[in-house]
């Protein structure tokens, strides 16, 4: 019953909200150009190529063509000065509520509430981020860490290593020394 409750109180306030707030997402031409770097990605040959098109995705997720949304991601990401994200969690938290298509929205809370050391409600971001976005190996590298944070370090593993199917290169693989050196590819 209480699940039936939800549901419909969450039909409602989506009903509310246009359409265009709902499904705010990257652009085609920026959706286009992450599925031709995820597939550079994960043909890299070693880990200055893989790093290269890492932060081209990294820009892409962070600079979306839309200008509002663009500018409030850049404030929240410039804004947080020594604190970092946990300062900007409230309007991290109203940009989820303004763009809940939105996958790096969701990126940004699971990073600040990580930090606070609310690991459950970032674990609760990031598979909202892993919903929205399957390939983003931050919030999959995220997981990792959390886990590994928390001592399960078996699902840390288990996390790590989805996000190396994606990411060959993932820096946080120095957590598993037992993963070994990333693949030799030509």
């Amino acid at each position: 019953m209480a699940r039936l409750a939800r549901a419909l109180i969450l039909a409602v306030l989506f009903a509310a909200v246009p359409a265009t707030t709902v499904f705010a997402q990257l652009s085609a031409q920026q959706s286009a150009e992450l599925d031709t770097l995820f597939a550079s990605l994960h043909g890299a040959t070693d880990e200055a190529q893989a790093r290269a098109i890492g932060d081209q995705i990294w820009q892409l997720w962070t600079h979306p063509d839309d200008a509002e949304l663009a500018a409030r991601v850049d404030a929240i990401i410039k804004g947080g000065g020594f604190a970092g994200p946990v300062a900007q969690l409230p309007q991290i938290d109203e940009l989820v509520a303004d763009y809940p298509g939105y996958a790096e929205a969701y990126n940004l809370r699971a990073t600040a509430n990580f930090l606070r050391g609310d690991y459950e409600s970032a674990l609760r971001d990031v598979e909202k981020t892993l919903e929205l976005e399957p390939r983003h190996f931050g919030a999959l590298a995220g997981r990792a860490l959390i886990f590994h944070t928390q001592g399960k370090y078996e699902e840390a593993k288990a996390a790590l290593l989805e996000g190396l199917e994606i990411h060959p290169f993932l820096p946080e693989r120095s957590l598993f020394p037992e993963l070994g050196p990333p693949p030799i590819r030509s």
